[in-house]
């Protein structure tokens, strides 16, 4: 009898309390959910409107600000693609992982042979394999870990090692909408047809598979606590919309219309251009999607509240806006200065916006923070994970958005002092430069100001005047340059700058001794006279010309001639007697020496073609290369 009363009560407490009340507390672990957009730019996002206001329409990421903190001083750790990814995903600094641009993994060598007159340095083509990534931290704590979209921390898309091997259970890597349009972006547009792999959904938007699979992770995963990068597509080229709908509200907009001749061009400054306009649109309604999943599903793990209530999310992009190509103007980061490719502000400057379980609603912040941040935060969040040791560039944010995301001294450096230092490193393309922040202060370095007459050594400029703990905006177009009005300033930035990376073991630009203006030094370069292999040692021996020889790297392929062929970097020894030795890495196929002289020049044995003919065709550099016996 007494058994038959307690299970009747039991059941009444069942249907008469509220689900909350029965379920178990918050669940130890909260989820994770990381949003990297590709290309995006600061002003791109209706909610980051300064000065003139954007045409886009971007609701959802808009509302997301109103629900946690958004961030007025975030950067990108790099800008381009691959090297912010790889340091989001791994802690580590562009600079210190010799990963500073897109692809890399190639023998150094200047863009075009004679025109040019510096050359990058070696720059690697990936993460390490054995790096310890934020994946494979969450994972050892029981994460599932799942990617979607965008990978590129390899040197291409497809090549090893790629998101299963670097701490991923799940990964799927469709583009989905965004594969190019043919025969070109004002032809095909999606339909309404059952057939059509781009089917309109009620709304008008275009069936993409890359946001699909974001969804497909949390409904698959939700049972248990889940870290999802969701790396979009979105907004990088192929500029085009598959929404014929999308397209003609923004030319209707901004008063516009394709070329009809020549519909792939696009020359409207500014803003303007309808098909870019439409895509930012389009990225805001796939991730609303993701938003409106995690706050509409129930948690399994802790009934009676949503999904939403125990996950970190993080929205931000790879880097600032790409302005355009050749060709098409695509948008504008103005104020910020240029865009990527560029370590000026449009170029690093991105969104940021991050919501959690104790990040305080509708913040703003200028607080100066970095992708590379991310890692040490989601550590903390995730319980402090154990990272076996590992350096980490960034500074752990959990402490300033659970307690006051407007306090810049809750950030702390690797000494436990309120940071207020960034560094960037870009030694590529035509940028050629490094550039530290300091406070208010941001420096650039230009390598190359000695070749092209409208560069300076220096350029320092005020982005901002502190006031009361509050900054006022000065110049964040950097149309200012302060360097030779306050030269101690820029001189002592230079020198931080310049130890920064030295620590980091930073890799510098060479002087090109085939430049057409190259000068008299560029003739006394060093040269090889006699070159030996026996089993994996190499000796040669070099004739100095006039300049000393101050460094000599082995560049070498364990692929030559294969598919994704891939070169990486090892010192070499020299002796006195100027005899270069070298060991060859097992598994060695074909290599190169290159030699540095005191004036920076770079000598490459063999000689290496100039050019960018390589990434466009199927041409080795191994076809150049010493193989190796």
């Amino acid at each position: 009898m007494n058994l038959n009363r307690s299970l009747i009560q039991l059941a009444f407490l069942t249907f008469s309390c509220p689900a909350s009340a029965l379920a178990d507390d918050r669940p130890e672990k909260p989820n994770i959910v990381l949003i990297l957009t590709d290309d995006l730019g600061w002003q791109d996002v209706k909610c980051y409107d300064i000065d003139e206001p954007s045409p886009m329409e971007t609701p959802n990421i808009d509302r997301l600000a109103e629900q946690g903190v958004m961030f007025w001083q975030a950067y990108s750790p790099a800008p381009t693609c691959a090297p912010s990814r790889c340091a989001i995903m791994s802690g580590v600094h562009p600079a210190r992982a010799q990963k500073t641009h897109v692809v890399g993994g190639n023998p150094p060598r200047p863009h075009h042979k004679t025109a040019h007159p510096m050359m990058p340095p070696w720059y690697s083509g990936r993460m390490p394999d054995d790096e310890f990534t934020l994946a494979d931290a969450l994972q050892q704590e029981g994460y599932a870990t799942g990617h979607a979209g965008k990978w590129h921390m390899a040197i291409q898309h497809n090549a090893y090692p790629d998101a299963k091997d670097q701490g991923f259970d799940w990964s799927r890597s469709s583009r989905g909408a965004r594969s190019r349009m043919k025969p070109n972006r004002v032809r095909e547009f999606a339909t309404g047809e059952n057939s059509d792999p781009y089917q309109l959904d009620k709304n008008g938007y275009p069936y993409h598979q890359n946001s699909e699979d974001a969804l497909l992770f949390l409904r698959e995963h939700q049972h248990e606590p889940f870290f999802l990068y969701y790396a979009t597509w979105l907004v990088h080229s192929p500029i085009h919309t598959r929404s014929k709908q999308l397209l003609e509200k923004y030319c209707d907009k901004l008063g516009v219309q394709p070329d009809k001749e020549d519909p792939e061009s696009w020359s409207g400054r500014g803003q303007t251009n309808p098909f870019y306009c439409a895509m930012v649109e389009e990225l805001d309604y796939y991730v609303g999607k993701v938003f409106d999943y995690l706050q509409r599903t129930e948690d399994p793990r802790w009934p009676g509240h949503q999904l939403s209530e125990n996950t970190y999310l993080i929205f931000t992009s790879d880097n600032g806006g790409m302005e355009g190509s050749p060709g098409e103007i695509y948008t504008d980061n103005f104020p910020l200065d240029r865009g990527k490719i560029s370590l000026m502000e449009g170029g690093t400057r991105v969104p940021l916006i991050i919501t959690g379980p104790d990040v305080p609603r509708g913040t703003q912040s200028d607080v100066m923070v970095n992708g590379l941040d991310f890692y040490p935060t989601i550590l903390s969040w995730a319980g402090g994970v154990s990272t076996r040791n590992k350096h980490l560039d960034g500074a752990d944010l959990s402490r300033l958005l659970r307690e006051d995301p407007t306090d810049p001294s809750l950030v702390l450096d690797a000494d436990a002092m309120p940071r207020d230092t960034m560094v960037w490193h870009f030694p590529n393309s035509v940028a050629l430069e490094s550039t530290i922040r300091i406070g208010d202060y941001k420096l650039v370095h230009n390598y190359n100001h000695v070749h092209d007459p409208r560069a300076v050594p220096l350029e320092l400029y005020r982005l901002y005047k502190t006031e009361n703990g509050k900054q006022v905006r000065v110049d964040i177009e950097e149309s200012n340059n302060l360097a030779l009005a306050d030269s101690e300033r820029a001189r002592s930035m230079d020198a931080r700058l310049t130890q920064a990376l030295q620590e980091m073991k930073a890799s510098y630009p060479y002087n090109n001794p085939a430049f057409r203006n190259a000068g008299p030094k560029a003739e006394k370069t060093p040269t090889i006279t006699t070159h030996e292999q026996k089993g994996n040692r190499v000796t040669l021996n070099y004739q100095q010309r006039g300049s000393k020889l101050v460094r000599a790297n082995l560049i070498y392929s364990k692929n030559g001639n294969g598919r994704n062929e891939e070169w990486f970097r090892t010192p070499a020894t020299l002796s006195s007697d100027h005899t270069i030795t070298i060991e060859i890495p097992p598994g060695t196929t074909h290599y190169f020496i290159n030699l540095i002289d005191e004036n920076n020049f770079l000598v490459s044995y063999p000689d290496v073609p100039g050019g960018n003919h390589f990434s466009k065709t199927n041409e080795t550099f191994a076809k150049y290369a010493i193989p190796a016996k």
